[in-house]
């Protein structure tokens, strides 16, 4: 049987082409994608170029993912400033959201129209466990109600003002949802309900991107956010299936055109003595998305995060010449850069300095703190140094000369003790890019999707 997957990106659209019966992969191929079209023009190019390589090719099942609408855009209010912020970043991860802002307390009416301004796709509203404060979910219900935009509320905050936001929403003309709380206890999160929604919220805007809703005709079964099924392929190249074993802990980098996102499978425990945990539980398998940092449609802000000047002694590049650069392929996305050019070099340092920040963003920290029995270290988020693979996806860095000079971004190193980046790590690269295709495959061919990983996964090397 022919499987073809679809991952209909903000960038490209990349088609992969799979015989099931000899678990092989025929063959992958890229267009650009049409969003400001109709997305079926890059797919098409797509499926031409596919056939260009391999001849007429018949599929039995097509499977899809996208990130072509760029996502929801969402805002979160709560009660805590760190727990909501954190709730909610958490909850959007994996399903096509970016959390743009959030709000705690009761909002003020300039924050109302800085929502007004943001026009948000989705408002995750959380606030006080289940038993407690109900006044300030209440209050913010109905300021949200007044704000003349057209955004869904989703509610996850405390079970015992459910009667009354139902009654507040149901009066008003607001879109609305009510789940399960993303903190039921204190220091307890239970993220999975809102994620949920969150997810199914993406899969019925996603389709109204020009052309979707004609691709997703072409599939059996929904399209899914891509950020979803790259985290359902790591997650099976770690954990492996009952019938075969995974790799363990593993960290996953995917540089896109309009984001960094990172992904890390493993429990992120101390590696440290004398080390007390701080702030809310890490989930096990945890994605962070850097809407900022990018390598075409977010790479004028990546460059306001770098010293240009150090950047262009690393190089031995006039700064000129590397704003300019910037400049060209932020207004240009489908600018390349000729190989062992001055360009080229300038794209990989690019690279590795957003693969670096992301990562830095996604990993725990340590500071020093003093106690009445001596030093101890306070770990917020999750230790990961001591994780032993970083794979690295995303045309910027596949397609790379030096593809680990872009990796060793994530690395950590031994005068800094601050960031828990992977010490030690081995760099492995997704050279045909199939992990959102292996994660579209892994619900139902778990053991084809990972025995494809195993064998396409390679590392890299200069």
């Amino acid at each position: 049987m022919n499987l073809l997957t679809a991952d209909i990106g903000s960038t490209y659209t990349k088609l992969t082409a799979i015989d099931t019966i000899r678990k092989k992969i025929i063959a992958t191929s890229a267009a650009f994608t049409t969003i400001e079209t109709d997305v079926m023009e890059g797919f098409m190019s797509a499926y031409a170029e596919l056939e260009q390589k391999i001849g007429v090719f018949h599929y039995d099942e097509m499977l899809c993912c996208s990130s072509a609408a760029g996502g929801l855009k969402m805002v979160a209010l709560g009660l805590v400033p760190e727990l909501t912020s954190k709730a909610a970043k958490l909850a959007a991860a994996s399903a096509g959201a970016k959390v743009v802002k959030t709000y705690a307390f009761e909002i003020s009416q300039t924050e109302q129209t800085e929502i007004f301004d943001i026009n948000p796709d989705l408002v995750l509203l959380c606030g006080g466990t289940d038993g407690g404060n109900k006044e300030v979910i209440l209050a913010n219900a109905r300021r949200l109600c007044q704000i003349d935009r057209a955004f869904t509320i989703i509610t996850a905050g405390n079970k015992s003002a459910s009667f009354e936001l139902e009654e507040i929403f149901s009066a008003s003309a607001k879109p609305f949802v009510i789940t399960e709380n993303v903190m039921p206890e204190f220091n307890k999160l239970n993220i999975e309900p809102a994620r949920q929604k969150i997810k199914e919220l993406f899969i019925s805007r996603i389709i109204e991107a020009k052309g979707l809703s004609r691709i997703q005709q072409m599939c059996k079964t929904d399209i899914i956010p891509t950020p979803l099924a790259v985290l359902n392929a790591c997650e099976l190249l770690s954990k492996g299936t009952k019938n075969a074993t995974g790799m363990g802990d593993l960290m996953a980098v995917d540089l896109g055109g309009a984001t960094t996102d990172v992904y890390s499978i493993s429990d992120g425990k101390p590696t440290l003595e004398n080390v007390i945990v701080k702030g809310l539980p890490e989930p096990f398998s945890k994605r962070t998305v850097e809407g900022d940092l990018g390598m075409r449609y977010s790479l004028l802000s990546l460059a306001d995060e770098l010293d240009l000047d150090t950047l262009s002694q690393e190089l031995d590049i006039d700064k000129s010449d590397i704003s300019n650069w910037v400049k060209t392929c932020a207004g240009n996305p489908d600018t390349l850069a000729q190989p062992q050019s001055a360009e080229q070099k300038i794209e990989e340092s690019l690279a590795r300095e957003a693969v670096k920040i992301a990562v830095e963003r996604h990993v725990g920290t340590y500071q020093p703190a003093y106690t009445p029995f001596g030093q101890v270290f306070a770990l917020t988020g999750k230790d990961l140094s001591a994780v032993p693979f970083v794979i690295g996806i995303g045309g910027a860095i596949i397609n790379a000369e030096n593809p680990q000079y872009i990796l060793e971004g994530a690395k950590g190193q031994t005068d800094d003790l601050i960031y828990t980046k992977p010490r030690n790590p081995k760099y492995l690269i997704d050279k045909k890019y199939i992990f959102a295709s292996m994660g579209l495959l892994s619900s139902a061919y778990p053991d084809l999707a990972l025995e494809l990983m195993k064998n396409e996964i390679t590392p890299t090397h200069y």
